[in-house]
């Protein structure tokens, strides 16, 4: 097991540069009411008093019930600046728009959320000159899942090196709610949606492999296919080099 305590120095320090190298006067994050977005509100509070996580449920029925309770849990726990941004309306105006020009997909459908869940906390940001922190772990990072400019946009990251083993033991280090250490890891992007249910393997075989140690071949299979399809989510947008 990882030194928590110290890690938790580390990141403390992380995040205080990050704000002094940018002038920022505060950080702003999505407060999902899910586990990685708990650790990391509680790492920016007691790294920066001026920490404000953002509720913003929208489509599934979970959003605006568990996942708000929950979130509204930890916030108070640990003193956090909570906000609340009914996104339903705006989510709703979008596809009606889109319904004109195209036949969106279900998939494409799902990845609107996040990406208003940016766009608002990019707004939040600039308005208050504010740093949005990242929620996304390794694991997810290797697995691809998270939104492509959605979750996966942000300015800084305190936890992305950490495997979602690794954040539950923080969490556990810190005392966060037991709601938190006992939720099944969902990005909510429909109601029933979980995370390991819907990639078709789970996070502690994802993690064993990322960690170095052995998974069958058909948990293999499925770790390079994700990790494979999902490459173009890692990298920049490719740029024209000019001539050869």
């Amino acid at each position: 097991m990882r030194d928590y305590a110290l890690e938790l120095q580390n990141r403390i320090r992380f995040i205080r540069g990050c704000l002094a190298s940018s002038n920022a006067q505060g950080i702003v994050y999505g407060n999902s009411g899910g586990k990685d977005s708990a650790l990391v509100g509680i790492l920016c509070k007691l790294a920066w008093e001026n920490t404000v996580g953002l509720i913003m449920p929208c489509r599934s029925q979970r959003s605006y019930e568990q996942d708000r309770r929950d979130a509204e849990e930890v916030a108070k726990a640990f003193n956090i600046e909570t906000r609340v941004v009914d996104l339903q309306p705006t989510l709703s105006a979008l596809e009606t728009a889109l319904g004109t020009v195209t036949s969106p997909t279900e998939l494409a459908l799902v990845n609107i959320a996040p990406r208003l869940r940016m766009a608002t906390l990019y707004a939040v940001a600039a308005s208050e000159n504010r740093l949005v922190a990242g929620t996304g772990n390794r694991s997810e990072a290797y697995m691809g899942y998270f939104t492509k400019w959605g979750d996966g946009a942000c300015d800084f990251n305190p936890i992305g090196d950490l495997t979602v083993t690794e954040i539950y033991e923080f969490l556990r280090f810190l005392k966060a709610p037991a709601v938190i250490l006992e939720k099944a890891p969902s990005a909510g992007l429909y109601d029933g949606q979980t995370d390991e249910g819907e990639m078709g393997i789970s996070y502690e075989h994802i993690d064993t492999f990322l960690l170095g140690g052995s998974v069958t071949e058909a948990e293999l299979a499925i770790i390079e296919r994700y990790h494979r399809a999902s490459e173009h989510k890692r990298r920049l947008p490719l740029v024209y080099g000019g001539r050869p």
